[in-house]
């Protein structure tokens, strides 16, 4: 247990024969049950995950109250096997539909890859043990220190799909959505619709919209990128393609659910305005080129398409803005410095 909670952890693994044990064999004490998902692995990733949860299992003594509340099961490693490739987000949800019904109060995700220290998953956790988040990630962009390990591509494609999630989400100061490093706590897996969420790499994205449509708090937490030999099984140009349209329909699915359904909100009619005169004027000013470049008149008409786009942006920036207000409270961030890590306190939130 911690800090009188009781911690699960969700190894997800494909291909990852080489560093899932390694991952599972250093997962901190503190945690009291580990849920290893194999996603029908091609390699020896099963393989490993029994290997190791057979030793840890026999050298575990087991915690009576925990074994009683999840009748009798006084297992510290859960090997699990999907029979097919299902996906990152299908590892997930399995992990922590696992993790629920055996009442953990916080599921923590490491990946099998190694790319997730375990030294810091205290820090990872905290906000959601203390209360102060429902969900909690790590963030390797906050500082240029953090993200020393990240390439430039990678960076890049991390900063773009960052851009659009926050539209999609709804949290704006919420950066890294892809980082897989993750808490939450029973009762907010308790209140998601699991199944509504994509089971492919997209999962990250696209738990954080269904995160804000239930006004779930979400904690960033500064971490450093870490990258080792592991290779990605991500194609990057499909997964970028992918997300994107998921972000697109999550979108538009958040507003429509948050500021039709529920309750109206000006933010939506000041997007629909601002998508409108963006796309409406840069139409025209196209348009208005064309004319230009076969000798008929387009001045009159860019004049007009260059005022659209300007009521589109103004439009979209108070969108933006009432977006970002309505959704403030649900937002936290946790600062931890590199090197040192030095506490700091700032007047508008606390910074750790």
């Amino acid at each position: 247990m911690y800090k009188g909670k009781r911690i699960g952890v969700v190894v997800t693994a494909y291909d990852e024969e080489s560093f899932v044990g390694t991952v599972i064999e250093t997962v901190p004490d503190f945690v009291d049950r580990i849920y290893a998902i194999d996603d029908a692995s091609p390699d020896g990733s099963w393989r490993e995950i029994r290997r190791v949860a057979a030793r840890i299992n026999e050298d575990a003594e087991p915690e009576p109250a925990l074994a009683l509340a999840d009748g009798g099961d006084s297992r510290r490693v859960v090997p699990i096997r999907h029979e097919e490739n299902r996906g990152y987000g299908a590892a997930v949800k399995t992990g922590y539909k696992h993790a629920a019904d055996d009442e953990m109060d916080v599921v923590a995700v490491m990946n099998g890859d190694g790319q997730m220290d375990p030294a810091i998953l205290d820090r990872i956790i905290d906000p959601v043990v203390e209360g102060e988040a429902d969900y909690a990630k790590g963030n390797r962009l906050l500082h240029p220190e953090d993200r020393e390990g990240m390439s430039t591509f990678r960076f890049f494609g991390n900063a773009l799909l960052t851009g659009l999630s926050k539209f999609a989400s709804g949290y704006w100061t919420i950066g890294d959505p892809q980082n897989g490093y993750t808490a939450i706590s029973r009762e907010t897996i308790e209140r998601l619709d699991l199944e509504a969420i994509t089971d492919r790499y997209g999962f990250l994205n696209h738990l954080l919209t269904h995160l804000n449509v239930n006004e779930c708090r979400v904690a960033d937490v500064s971490m450093s990128a870490v990258y080792g030999e592991e290779n990605s099984s991500i194609r990057y140009v499909p997964f970028v393609r992918f997300v994107s349209l998921l972000l697109l329909r999550s979108f538009i699915w958040r507003l429509k659910t948050r500021y039709v359904v529920e309750k109206f909100h000006p933010a939506v009619v000041l997007y629909g305005a601002g998508a409108t005169g963006l796309l409406g004027g840069s139409a025209g000013l196209g348009n208005s080129i064309v004319r230009t470049l076969r000798g008929k008149d387009g001045y009159t008409g860019a004049i007009g398409s260059f005022v659209a786009v300007l009521v589109g942006l103004i439009a979209l920036g108070f969108a933006i803005y009432l977006d970002f207000d309505e959704n403030e409270s649900l937002e936290t961030t946790r600062y931890e410095y590199s090197g040192a890590r030095t506490e700091v306190e700032t007047p508008d939130q606390s910074i750790e």
